[in-house]
């Protein structure tokens, strides 16, 4: 299975980088006819058919993304007056009007969860293991100190007791309760106070530790409705503690998403804590701030991963029952914010509901992207053309086509950052034609820790690779190199006669210029009916006279699961069965041969599914190059 991503092809590349910019704007015609028939090179005219085009838009190194800008609420002075002493040091208690005393230890509201969590995972638990993208850790095994590193994905939910959802899920209060009390035990007696500063373990990352004071407040009921007085005691003085180790440290997240989360559990403490009102206001104006810092415009988080777009969707909306729970309105800008956020989502999304897969996010199940867009309340439409956020969507028909048109993430923003740009995701109804292999952040279930960096490669993605390398180089911890920071991008429709009009998506890197002086211009053009998808991989001199010599490049088209392949005699072309009785076939152009080798997709639930891939693969002039090929369904 590792072969075929080439996934050890995209091992040893993913220390490289890369970079160009400039050249020519051709375009691949739309076909002449809609007979059924064998596809030929006739098929596929060559790559002057159409003059050349008028540059598009360029979306330039920082400027992918233009920051939202939210002021925090708007308070009268004596709440400016709590807030800035709040932010100076002055204790809750002493702003309280209390004379200095503090309050009795408890919860001001029950806070009625609004995100359920996954039955499997909370009877999962009830057996006495986790359950994490297919792995089981028994509790017992769990190193709650964080001494022996766990793998990422089990880390994250062991420590922001994410966990606590599941097991409320799975049955009955009175069922779930012991459970859980029984792994809060485990896990005060490992973590018994704070540390001086973040970073001393997992559970004491700011954004951790903020989901953990959010996610305790929210299943409150699971943890404290016990008879064990001394228990309760412990988690009282325990939120407090780490409420006001997050007042001192939530700045020190290790991204912006972290602390979005180290401001949602200060908030929430200050609404359902006593004398919390310095705190509130103090964690109001943080929050909208580092939201303000976080999301773009057109409501694209600055990471450009779904993942983190739907976990920084899921704080608001807990972070908005917190208020609920107290009959208090949240800052107007809290629920603008959330408005802005779905929209970019939705973009995302496949016939079946479910998420593609980019910037190492899986295929997310459709129920729990609707689920969660339920939650929010909001009612909207998916984003066609999300310029900033960088993912082009064309729908045509049943056919979807997704388009990433954008330089990566900046190394700060990124978790998993994949060097994905010019990659391609295409669907029809329920199935997916053409996918990318994702996957890269749930590594450390079923997929191995060892294939991350592989999965996070140019090779794993469907679009061009030239000498095996990415095009923007991928480090280590998530962060990206090097590589693309430029892209051009141009959109428009083409009308048609006889067959209806097609839309038309031009876009260029810069990621191959530094190394090999070449530009990759990609062209894809879907007919409206969308039974044709015609592409064409340009690779143009970044300057007048190009290199002398050859390099080798591939073309990966990564397949979805069910489709059963086969070559044509000529070796130019492929078809492709789906598992709806469905027929397509590919060609490639000229005289380019097309081989099959295996890969893998992560699934819904971040599970590796063995697919196939189509490779157009060669040695290319460093002068230049065009490789174009069609993809149409027959009948």
């Amino acid at each position: 299975m590792a072969d075929a991503l080439s996934i050890r092809e995209a091992a040893r590349s993913t220390g490289d980088s890369l970079a160009g910019s400039g050249g020519q704007n051709r375009a691949v015609p739309l076909a002449a006819g809609n007979e059924e028939h064998a596809l030929t090179e006739a098929d596929i005219p060559p790559a002057d058919a159409l003059p050349a085009q008028a540059p598009g838009e360029v979306i330039e190194p920082g400027r992918a993304l233009a920051l939202a800008d939210f002021a925090p609420p708007a308070v009268g002075a004596g709440e400016r007056l709590l807030r800035m002493a709040y932010r100076l040091g002055v204790p809750g208690s002493a702003l309280s009007g209390r004379l200095g005393k503090a309050a009795r230890p408890r919860l001001l509201a029950t806070v009625q969860n609004p995100l359920p969590g996954s039955r499997m995972a909370g009877t999962a638990l009830r057996a006495g293991h986790f359950l994490v993208h297919g792995i089981k850790a028994p509790i017992a095994q769990v190193d709650f100190a964080g001494a022996a590193r766990m793998a990422p994905p089990l880390e994250r939910v062991v420590h922001s007791f994410a966990w606590l959802s599941d097991v409320e899920t799975c049955g009955p209060r009175e069922q779930g309760a012991p459970v859980a009390e029984r792994i809060l035990t485990a896990w005060l007696g490992s973590n018994p106070k704070p540390p001086s500063r973040p970073g001393k373990g997992p559970a004491w990352m700011v954004g951790n530790a903020g989901t953990r004071v959010l996610n305790w407040l929210v299943h409150a009921p699971l943890i404290l409705s016990g008879g064990d007085a001394a228990l309760r005691a412990r988690v009282f003085n325990h939120l407090s503690d780490t409420a006001r180790w997050l007042d001192k440290n939530v700045g020190r997240a290790d991204d912006l998403l972290g602390e979005v989360a180290g401001w949602s559990g200060i908030v929430a403490a200050g609404l359902l804590m006593p004398d919390g009102k310095p705190r509130r206001l103090f964690g109001e104006a943080g929050l909208i701030k580092a939201l303000g810092e976080m999301v773009g415009d057109d409501g694209g988080v600055l990471s450009r991963s779904p993942l983190m777009q739907m976990e920084a969707i899921a704080l608001l909306v807990r972070l908005r029952a917190c208020y609920s729970a107290v009959r208090r309105d949240p800052p107007a800008a809290l629920d603008a914010i959330l408005s802005l956020l779905v929209p970019p989502l939705l973009a995302l999304t496949h016939g079946d509901g479910s998420l593609g897969s980019w910037q190492g996010g899986w295929a997310v199940d459709a129920s729990d992207v609707a689920t969660l867009v339920t939650a929010t309340g909001v009612r909207s439409r998916p984003l066609r053309d999300v310029r900033q956020w960088g993912y082009q969507r064309i729908v045509a028909g049943k056919t979807i086509l997704q388009f990433d048109a954008a330089p990566p993430p900046l190394a700060r923003h990124a978790r998993s950052g994949c060097a994905s740009t010019l990659a391609f995701e295409l669907s029809q109804g329920p199935h997916r034609i053409v996918v990318n292999c994702g996957g890269a952040a749930c590594a450390g279930g079923l997929i191995p820790v060892r294939l991350e960096q592989g999965l996070r490669a140019t090779a794993a993605h469907s679009t061009l690779v030239l000498d095996d390398a990415n095009s923007t180089a991928v480090v280590i911890n998530g962060k990206l190199g090097s590589g693309v920071s430029e892209v051009e991008v141009d959109r428009r429709l083409i009308a048609g006669e006889r067959q209806g009009g097609a839309t038309r998506l031009e876009a260029s890197h810069n990621g191959y210029a530094s190394r090999h002086g070449l530009i990759h211009r990609r062209i894809l053009i879907l007919r409206d009916d969308g039974s044709e998808l015609r592409g064409e991989d340009l690779l143009v001199p970044r300057s007048g006279k190009g290199k002398t010599g050859k390099v080798a490049f591939a073309i990966r088209f990564h397949l979805g699961v069910g489709i059963e392949l086969g070559l044509s005699d000529d070796g130019q072309g492929a078809g492709l069965a789906l598992p709806d009785g469905s027929y397509w076939q590919f060609r490639a152009g000229g005289d380019n041969q097309v081989s099959i080798e295996e890969s893998l997709w992560a699934d819904g639930q971040g599970r590796p599914q063995p697919i196939q891939q189509l490779v157009i693969s060669g040695m290319v002039s460093r002068g230049g190059g065009s490789f174009a090929w069609l993809l149409k369904k027959m009948g």
